[in-house]
């Protein structure tokens, strides 16, 4: 047995030394290089792509070939060759592609050709995407990002990348990995990652973008941070009310005529493409594009993106991708970006026969030890070549990844990012790193750590928080948390264990207690930062507090099929806390603070008393979408709504608990994408309580205010009530809001908005109790204002009566504390 191997092996080695490599550059007619042409073999399913230096190679077997170069605004050429052992050279010189009029006569005052082109196009395009629809290939997907400058200090802190790289441009990413691609029909799309790789990241999972972007679809969904809205299809059913066309001439290609078209949007900032699409003519198929979007539009991150999409035949009418690549740059607060990612498709099998349950629930796997490659193998099996500059990048980023595990390393990195600065203590805290430890500890900043309330005076808030990881998927985290109030003269202290783990599906369990100030809502409705400025400001003091004894255990799980579990039991000894000052900044504010406690609820604050709680959660969303990497599970989502369940019981006499009630919650979540006219989200709740023999303020059914300028969520919260107005113990109520963000649509047609980018929101929130209308409220403003605030105006009712109008204002920075 063993001389059959040994025979084995040397027949492959002298298969391999006998195979003949054919190398080149593919360049314009001036000498410069024409990155990522499409190099293939006529009349087989051998392809390969240049690299951004024009650089290509291709591994072929001794024999007669005709080599095909092709590439986006450049005549397709063919040169034929012979191939022998060992390497030979071929080069390409493309011209730019020319086209002829002849074919078509265009009349003074008469439609342009392209627009009769365009709507065969747009008749043909179901029937081209149906085409695409089941089939399976290979793909080679590269993605690079490079600086091209970038600040020497953001927010207060040194912008520094660690990696001895002094100057300003640079290359931040690099990721190559070789996929395979299944397409089986509708909603039927998988990516199987063979072998991935990412510069500085022996463990990384890097790029695997290897779909496409079909033009043949109506709306093109890039990503949610390019627009949320999508992209108008060129050859889309609603594109003529879009786009203008002109026909450039025509060009003949391997016995078909191809028409160029140059595609413009007839408005600026609308979502659309501008640059060349060309169609096969009698196809009406796709033979190829360059399409570029602008800021104008509609792009909320990036400032440019260029797509290049090359087709080629498969058969009669069938037109397949061979090579997509993408050239995003990004100008971001004085980072300058720029990059490309691109894909090569080969080695396709039309209608293949997938095995029973192929079709299961995740979209993007990488098999065991895809990221476990060695540098040989990639050697072998790259279709584009590293340009130098990639290969100087791996053996850097490499290098210093092995420094970066030598102890005396990882001290002296550990010694410069421990170093405290200015904006870190004011601001936003600190977090200490002991990287051979794999551990950090986190104090809080200034502004996170003073406050003030009147029933604890200023007050010293001191979280912390240490984290040790033991792998990849076991963490611990343990934090501390100490708060004296110096009118007040108390001290609490508590303090939480989360351990995290879990081989495929995450669990995290829980473990928290210690004396410690609760808000009546545990949800937490008020930061503690607003309501500070709130008191001091304005001597309202909406955070109302008491204080408990507690000890808490969680469990919270995932399983598969879309399933989470979250389990808890908690004891709590509980008593009130009285006002301690009437201090505060407005010397206008003659009156005393009002009562630390709810006074919606009641005239005088509750009584002592202990409380044993236990609660189930269950969360279910149908058809969740998986990405299954070798020691996890990640859930994506999937088109369904999230679906939560809830149950939790007062236990009366356990450990000498007061209260007995029973109550249940459920709730449904989603979000409907309307592409172009924007976004709903709306999240139903429906509960009450089975029994409430003796129901305390904190056990109620909760529906937060808000009357602070600042917006608080608009999905859970209403923004005009007090905050406990509608706590309730009712046997039934219906909780419903809704919230409408329309992306750039309408507000693009409006002359000064649409260059500012800021669309337009709206919603409503409204409340049933034991099926009687009680409460609602609608809000209509601008979001995305500078990237950052949105305005509202919003309106409540109650009983059917309008009662208040105001302005609400929000953010998405928050600087506040955050503790289990």
């Amino acid at each position: 047995m063993r001389s059959v191997f040994t025979a084995l092996y040397f027949i492959l080695v002298f298969l391999q030394s006998s195979a003949g490599i054919v190398t080149g550059v593919v360049s314009d007619s001036s000498g410069r290089p024409i990155p990522f042409a499409g190099i293939s073999v006529k009349g087989q399913r051998i392809s390969t792509g240049a690299n951004q230096n024009g650089v290509y190679t291709l591994q072929l077997d001794p024999g007669n070939y005709t080599i095909i170069c092709r590439h986006v605004g450049y005549a397709r050429q063919e040169r034929n060759i012979t191939v022998t052992a060992g390497e030979q050279r071929l080069n390409f010189i493309l011209l730019p592609q020319e086209v002829v009029m002849e074919e078509i006569v265009v009349k003074a005052g008469g439609e342009d050709p392209a627009y009769a082109i365009i709507r065969k196009a747009i008749r043909k395009r179901e029937e081209h995407l149906r085409d695409l629809r089941t089939y399976q290939c290979e793909v080679y997907s590269k993605g690079v990002m490079n600086l091209r400058d970038f600040p020497s200090s953001f927010m207060g802190s040194k912008v520094d990348f660690e990696d001895g790289d002094t100057s300003k441009k640079k290359m931040i990413y690099l990721s190559e990995s070789v996929s395979r691609l299944s397409v089986g029909g509708v909603d039927k799309r998988k990516t199987e990652v063979i072998s991935t790789r990412v510069s500085g990241q022996k463990d990384g999972f890097g790029f695997a973008g290897s779909s496409f972007y079909s033009f043949y679809e109506n709306n093109i969904r890039i990503s949610n941070a390019l627009n949320p809205r999508g992209f108008i299809s060129p050859v889309s059913d609603q594109a003529l009310q879009y786009y203008r066309y002109k026909w450039e001439g025509m060009f003949l290609e391997d016995g078909k005529w191809i028409n160029q078209i140059k595609v413009t949007p007839k408005r600026t900032y609308e979502p659309c493409f501008s640059g060349h699409i060309q169609i096969v003519e009698n196809e009406w198929a796709i033979h190829s594009l360059q399409l570029k979007l602008l800021k104008e539009n509609q792009m909320a991150f990036a400032d440019t993106l260029v797509i290049e999409q090359l087709c080629q035949p498969m058969g009669s009418d069938l037109w397949l991708m061979q090579s997509q690549v993408l050239y995003p740059a990004v100008l971001f607060m004085g980072f300058d970006a720029y990059g490309s990612f691109v894909n090569v498709y080969r080695n396709f099998q039309l209608n293949p026969k997938f095995p029973k349950g192929f079709w299961d629930q995740t979209v993007l796997k990488y098999e065991q030890g895809s990221n476990q490659k060695e540098r040989r193998y990639w050697d072998s099996i790259r279709p584009v070549l590293l340009a130098d500059a990639e290969r100087e990048d791996y053996f850097r980023k490499d290098s210093l990844e092995q420094l970066r595990k030598n102890p005396d390393y990882l001290d002296s990195i550990d010694r410069k990012r421990n170093k405290i600065r200015i904006t870190e203590l004011l601001l936003t805290g600190k977090t200490f790193s002991r990287q051979k430890e794999r551990a950090s500890f986190t104090i809080p900043s200034m502004i996170q750590a003073i406050g003030f309330n009147p029933a604890e005076g200023w007050l010293a808030d001191l979280p912390m928080a240490y984290s040790k990881s033991y792998t990849d998927r076991k963490r611990i985290s343990i934090r501390p948390h100490l708060r004296y109030g110096f009118s007040s003269k108390r001290w609490f202290g508590w303090g939480s264990i989360r351990y995290t783990t879990g081989h495929k599906y995450r669990t995290v369990v829980g473990l928290s207690g210690g004396s410690r100030v609760f808000q009546f809502n545990q949800d937490n409705p008020i930061e503690p930062l607003q309501n500070t400025v709130s008191s001091l400001f304005y001597k309202n003091n909406f955070m109302k507090t008491y204080a408990a004894e507690y000890l808490r255990i969680t469990l919270n799980k995932n399983l598969p099929k879309g399933i989470g579990l979250l389990l808890s039991g908690s004891y709590e000894n509980r008593s009130p806390m009285e006002n301690k000052t009437d201090f505060n900044w407005n010397p206008l504010r003659k009156r005393p603070y009002f009562p630390n406690y709810p006074t919606e609820l009641g005239s005088q604050n509750f009584n002592r008393h202990q409380a044993a709680i236990v609660s189930a959660e269950i969360r279910f969303q149908p058809g969740a979408r998986y990405i299954e990497l070798p020691d996890r599970i990640i859930n994506i989502g999937s088109k369904w709504p999230l679906f939560t369940a809830g149950y939790v019981q007062g236990i009366q006499n356990l450990l000498g608990s007061d209260v007995d009630y029973r109550k249940w919650k459920l709730e449904i979540k989603d979000d409907l994408n309307f592409k172009l006219a924007g976004r709903l989200f709306y999240q139903f709740q429906g509960g009450g309580f089975l029994s409430a023999s003796r129901v305390e303020w904190q056990d109620l059914n909760h529906f937060p205010g808000n009357r602070l300028l600042r917006a608080s969520d608009y999905m859970t919260t209403f923004q005009l009530p007090l905050y406990y107005r509608f706590s309730n113990r009712d046997r039934l109520y219906g909780l419903l809001f809704a919230e409408y963000h329309l992306n750039g649509f309408l507000t693009n047609k409006i002359p000064l908005i649409k260059k500012l980018n800021w669309h337009l929101v709206g919603g409503a929130g409204s409340l049933w109790r034991s099926g009687q209308f009680n409460y609602w409220e609608w809000h209509l403003g601008l979001d995305n204002i500078f990237r950052t605030f949105r305005v509202d105006l919003v309106r409540g009712y109650y009983g059917g009566n309008s009662e208040k109008m105001e302005i609400r204002i929000g953010s998405r920075i928050n600087i506040t504390n955050s503790d289990d």
